[in-house]
């Protein structure tokens, strides 16, 4: 498939590269590095993604060009679809973009049923930024410092700064050769994790408020509401990382970060320790995902959304 890939890339001259909502560092970095390849043979590539780039991401080479409205298809002959299990998580324009001729689809979720007749999708990679990097080693081109920095940024937020499960052999050797590439991995650490702005801090205070320990402890869960945020003077973005923090805690093996969206439905973000299948229970309300990250979007009361998932928690752990 990576060949198909590249015959694609050599047959086409006009790309638009986008990724699902609420872009993350995988989106983004796999989005950028895509980009950077494809201008360095000479192509024109547009990065599109309908929500803005999270702050501690724009120091990616190439973030300024992103855009967040969708300029006129007619010029592309084809379309990246990165990071997406199915074409609607794109957002609202994912019709719009549907009918561009040629849909080239990279992923790394289970979930993936294929939508795209030219497809790359392998659930135990790490990240789509390292199947992006496989695409490089397959066409034989250069890793220059800006595939170097975005590439390295995918693959280390997807793995959770090297300590999922999904850190394997391959996603470390891809690592190494980003590294070897111009990759600075202390400065691209420090933009993500150690530059939070203020008013991430002081919404984290308000939502650790929240924390709520169920299942005898091994259920952990955080609530983000729209007061909250804006109380905060916040965003959505900023809560980025908040699911993992119930993980750190002692015996909890799930953690689940429960987001109220502009519509009055909750989205919900999964994580899980070991063997704990949380795709399998966002699945179970319509979501997807890996088997120790997964997320899903719910309506109704929030403590009948709990039940349920609780319920759902309980089911998939009576069929492991």
């Amino acid at each position: 498939m990576l060949r198909r890939i590249s015959e694609q890339i050599g047959r086409h001259g006009v790309f638009l590269i986008t990724a699902h909502e609420r872009p993350d560092g995988d989106a983004v970095g796999s989005e950028l590095a895509l980009c950077h390849l494809l201008r360095s043979l000479g192509k024109e590539a547009v990065v599109y993604n309908q929500d803005r780039t999270p702050e501690n991401y724009l120091f990616l080479p190439g973030s300024d060009r992103i855009v967040h409205e969708l300029p006129p298809l007619d010029p592309f002959d084809a379309a990246f679809i990165l990071d997406c299990s199915e074409l609607n998580r794109i957002g609202e324009n994912a019709s719009r973009i549907r009918m561009i001729p040629n849909l080239i689809n990279i992923d790394h979720h289970v979930s993936n049923g294929g939508f795209c007749d030219v497809r790359l999708i392998d659930p135990q990679a790490s990240s789509t930024g390292e199947l992006i990097f496989r695409l490089v080693r397959e066409m034989d081109l250069a890793v220059t410092g800006e595939i170097a920095t975005c590439l390295y940024t995918a693959i280390l937020t997807d793995t959770g700064g090297f300590r999922y499960n999904n850190t394997r052999r391959n996603a470390l050797l891809a690592a190494a050769d980003l590294v070897d590439g111009g990759a600075d991995p202390q400065w691209i650490s420090e933009n993500i994790y150690e530059a939070d702005p203020p008013v991430r801090i002081r919404l984290l205070a308000a939502v650790l408020t929240t924390l709520t320990l169920e299942e005898g402890g091994r259920v952990g869960s955080l609530v983000v509401t729209r007061k909250a945020l804006a109380d905060a003077g916040a965003l959505s973005e900023h809560t980025e990382g908040f699911v993992d923090l119930p993980r750190s805690i002692r015996g909890v093996e799930i953690s689940i970060l429960y987001g109220e969206l502009p519509d009055g439905r909750f989205k919900l973000s999964l994580r899980s320790k070991g063997k704990i299948n949380v795709e399998r229970v966002a699945r179970a309300f319509g979501g997807g995902g890996h088997i120790n990250a997964a997320g899903c979007r719910m309506d109704g009361d929030l403590s009948e959304i709990r039940r349920r998932v609780i319920e759902a928690i309980r089911a998939s752990a009576a069929e492991a």
